[in-house]
């Protein structure tokens, strides 16, 4: 696993060992950054259930503003901290070590807003309507942001109240669905 552009561009970077985190695959990642390319620079990046950091740190290495990564396991939490000093990207990152529903409302509470929110879940988690929703209730977007899910492929497609589906992008085993509130 690396960085694969920009200003850290081919930085490795460290993985928690165990089956706790499903880091995305570089081919995954490169082809979800080429996607949302001309929106990174300059941006505000929510890295939800970040794992390794690697998708917060990737977009930090493309340009966004900030990053902010939230994660509650302990062995992901050292690996996102040893990555961010590996690509000197510290500075423009903010890591929550609680849990997800307790991160929101505290983003909330520091009126942060994002362009874009991208959440990797553990596939099994049936709280992601719950997440959907503390976005959506702490008006965590901004005006043209979009919410990015990275999750397992199944044949039913996901609905979520106050977000329409722009776009998905399917491979074998996992799906990147984007998302826009509805006005």
């Amino acid at each position: 696993m690396r960085v694969i552009s920009g200003k850290s561009r081919g930085t490795k970077l460290e993985a928690p060992e165990g089956m706790n985190t499903r880091p995305t695959v570089d081919r995954i990642k490169e082809t979800l950054f080429n996607m949302i390319s001309f929106d990174i620079p300059g941006c505000t990046f929510l890295d939800l259930f970040s794992g390794s950091g690697a998708i917060g740190i990737e977009a930090l290495s493309r340009g966004a503003k900030q990053a902010v990564l939230v994660e509650h396991y302990a062995d992901a939490l050292k690996c996102i901290s040893k990555n961010l000093e590996k690509t000197r990207l510290q500075d423009d990152a903010i890591v929550y070590n609680i849990d997800i529903y307790t991160a929101l409302q505290r983003i909330h509470q520091k009126n942060q807003r994002f362009d874009i929110i991208f959440m990797d879940p553990p596939y099994a988690l049936d709280g992601i309507e719950r997440v959907m929703q503390c976005i959506q209730t702490y008006d965590l977007l901004n005006e043209k942001g979009y919410v990015i899910l990275e999750r397992g492929t199944t044949p039913a497609p996901l609905q979520f109240e106050n977000f329409e589906l722009i776009k998905e992008k399917t491979y074998k085993t996992t799906t990147l669905s984007f998302f826009e509130r509805i006005q």
